[in-house]
């Protein structure tokens, strides 16, 4: 009992600070169950300061949605390798295409040439041409086409005789320089002068289209004056050395020759097998029969 009395007993001031913390305690709980704590003062969100600071975080986000998109710089499109091709939106068929142009030694040189070579959509040609770099030579080029195709409409162009010009007068002509300009007049030597403007075609290495630029301002004016050899006497060496006659032509000619004896007209070569009846009217004019 002793023990007991011991644990629960409390002099005057303990007894006083007990009292004074329930006090306070009762206190306390009646302020927070009557007291309104709550305010009545609103936060307004539409004002001009906050729209400023979320224009600026919007402007921030779009610069890093930008930034985070792959950037395409100039490119030479005759160089795209695989993987960049493939980054750019073309398709494998597309690629393979452009591959197998350039595996022919030739180069892109526009974009239409691109879209015509690869078969690319007009969309896409749209997003990656403005990127497209050509060498300065390229769009030189084309200016200086340009320029000689305003030139060729705005004035009446007279055509020259082919057989009679130089070396010099050839090689006003577009895409027509020294070397061609000396391959097209040992030819015409070769031929004895032209007699016909498709002869033009023949030279070797002369591009059909560069040809055709050359016989807008050159034809044939005046036939050449073309000595011929008389068949019945001719020689094998002789007939063999004639242009659009090559050796096995040439043989089928002798041995044509030994059947008839003498060959009275030369509309009778036609008759030989396999004779190349679309040359004929240009193996005539180096040969008679008499």
């Amino acid at each position: 009992m002793n023990i007991l009395k011991s644990h629960f007993w409390y002099n005057k001031n303990q007894r006083n600070g007990i009292l004074f913390l329930i006090i306070l305690i009762l206190i306390l709980q009646l302020i927070y169950v009557f007291v309104d704590f709550s305010s009545d003062t609103q936060f307004d969100s539409d004002t001009s300061e906050i729209d400023s600071f979320q224009s600026q975080i919007d402007s921030l986000k779009k610069i890093k949605i930008e930034n985070s998109k792959p950037k395409i710089f100039p490119f030479n499109p005759n160089y795209l390798t695989d993987f960049k091709a493939y980054k750019l939106g073309l398709s494998v068929e597309e690629i393979d295409k452009l591959f197998a142009y350039r595996k022919t030694g030739k180069f892109v040189n526009s974009t239409k040439e691109f879209q015509n070579i690869t078969g690319i959509n007009d969309s896409l040609l749209t997003v990656i041409s403005p990127f497209f770099k050509f060498p300065e030579w390229v769009n030189t080029k084309k200016e200086k086409t340009t320029i000689q195709k305003v030139n060729f409409l705005n004035q009446k162009i007279i055509k020259k005789d082919i057989n009679l010009a130089s070396e010099k007068d050839l090689q006003i002509i577009n895409g027509i320089g020294e070397k061609l300009a000396k391959r097209i007049i040992s030819y015409r030597d070769l031929l004895q002068g032209f007699t016909f403007n498709e002869q033009l075609y023949e030279v070797y290495y002369l591009d059909r289209e560069v040809a055709g630029r050359v016989l807008n301002n050159f034809a044939v004016l005046q036939k050449p004056n073309i000595k011929k050899i008389n068949i019945n006497q001719a020689s094998f060496k002789e007939v063999l050395h004639l242009p659009y006659i090559d050796y096995k032509l040439t043989k089928k000619i002798f041995n044509y020759r030994n059947e008839v004896k003498v060959i009275e007209v030369i509309d009778e070569l036609k008759k030989i097998d396999s004779f190349p009846l679309e040359k004929f009217d240009r193996i005539a004019l180096y040969l008679v029969a008499e």
